[in-house]
């Protein structure tokens, strides 16, 4: 105590402070960050990650878009959704190739995500990072995917495909 009556500490004793206080911070920062979780693939390794935000080109009146949608914020994406009356412009302006195409097209952190890909595929394809290709499609409408089902029902009947900007494919999920 000083004269005053009033606690004095020393500079490393207030140093120290600071450094405890901007520690817990940024724990509890990262704490919150890494609270978000992702089961990837058909693995039951569960890798923690802060998933990108998707966006997600789509008509205003397909029910099956808004299902998949929905589908991918249950499984704790954030989806910025624009409904487009031009989707064959959008398609076309993001290189999918009429071939591969579905109803509809998103964008996440540099790849294309085309049509009714299940949710843990585009949470493998963020922790692979494959090089060489634009993004993973499942072409058509597959009776038995995300959107175009119950939510809750577990993808069958059909492939999740890698491409390239030549259109090449390889086999990325088989349900």
């Amino acid at each position: 105590m000083n004269k005053q009556g009033k606690f004095k500490l020393s500079k490393k004793i207030q140093l120290l402070i600071l450094v405890i206080v901007v520690s817990m911070i940024g724990i509890n920062t990262w704490n919150k960050a890494s609270n978000k979780t992702a089961n990837v693939g058909s693995s039951t390794t569960i890798i923690e990650q802060v998933l990108p935000e998707i966006v997600v080109y789509k008509s205003a009146t397909c029910t099956c878009c808004h299902k998949w949608v929905t589908h991918l914020e249950n499984e704790g994406f954030t989806v910025q959704a624009h409904n487009r009356e031009d989707m064959n412009n959008v398609k076309s302006s993001l290189g999918v190739i009429p071939g591969l195409a579905s109803c509809h097209t998103a964008v996440i952190d540099g790849y294309l995500i085309e049509g009714h890909v299940p949710a843990s595929d585009i949470k493998r394809l963020l922790t692979e990072r494959p090089k060489n290709i634009v993004g993973l499609t499942a072409p058509g409408m597959p009776r038995f995917s995300p959107g175009m089902q119950a939510e809750g029902q577990p993808p069958r009947g059909y492939d999740v495909l890698t491409f390239d900007e030549d259109g090449n494919t390889h086999v990325f999920s088989q349900y």
